[in-house]
């Protein structure tokens, strides 16, 4: 699901066949639809206008016992170049993405940040930026090839190893997992 066009777009012509043109502000779907939601890196886009409202929908078209998977960017204090291209219009801490699921009605089975090990390389890139506060929006979205793709798929896989232990302290995004009450 997407609201713009032209990604749903893009995803037909890539044989995606069950795809919905909406806002996560109305939902098209029936109450208690769906057994999973998952949100990625969507409610902090300027076009949500309201991210509590989108929790809600998400709750709303929850099953009893349904869950709730999100990621969203951590730390406002991180915003970069890559968020003004991206159209960033709020980056979340922990305890506000447990207490806005709350708020919303369900129950958190776990949250943490996420990405950690890559935190320090951010944030010295973010402080940079800040430095050179004249420069362009640009994404931090690079193709890149070979060793650092397998360098980069082994930190993740021991950073997956540490989180399903315990709740990571800090990190450049929030992971959360919540489940609507039966």
């Amino acid at each position: 699901m997407n609201p713009d066009p032209l990604a749903t777009g893009f995803s037909r012509r890539r044989g995606a066949r069950r795809l919905a043109q909406a806002s996560v502000l109305a939902l098209p779907f029936a109450a208690s639809t769906f057994d999973l939601v998952v949100s990625l890196d969507v409610l902090y886009e300027a076009s949500v206008l309201d991210d509590r409202l989108a929790v809600r929908e998400f709750v709303r078209t929850l099953k009893p016992g349904g869950v709730l998977l999100m990621r969203l960017p951590a730390y406002d204090w991180l915003r970069g170049r890559h968020d003004r291209v991206v159209h960033t219009a709020r980056r979340y801490r922990r305890s506000q993405v447990i207490a806005m699921l709350r708020e919303s009605g369900l129950a958190v089975d776990f949250a943490s940040y996420a990405n950690m090990f890559l935190f320090p390389f951010a944030l010295i890139k973010r402080s940079f930026e800040k430095m050179s506060a004249g420069s362009r929006p640009a994404s931090d979205l690079e193709f890149s090839l070979g060793a650092l793709n397998h360098l980069l798929q082994w930190i993740l896989s021991a950073e997956a190893a540490l989180i399903s232990r315990f709740p990571l302290p800090f990190g450049l995004s929030v992971f959360a997992v919540a489940r609507k009450r039966p």
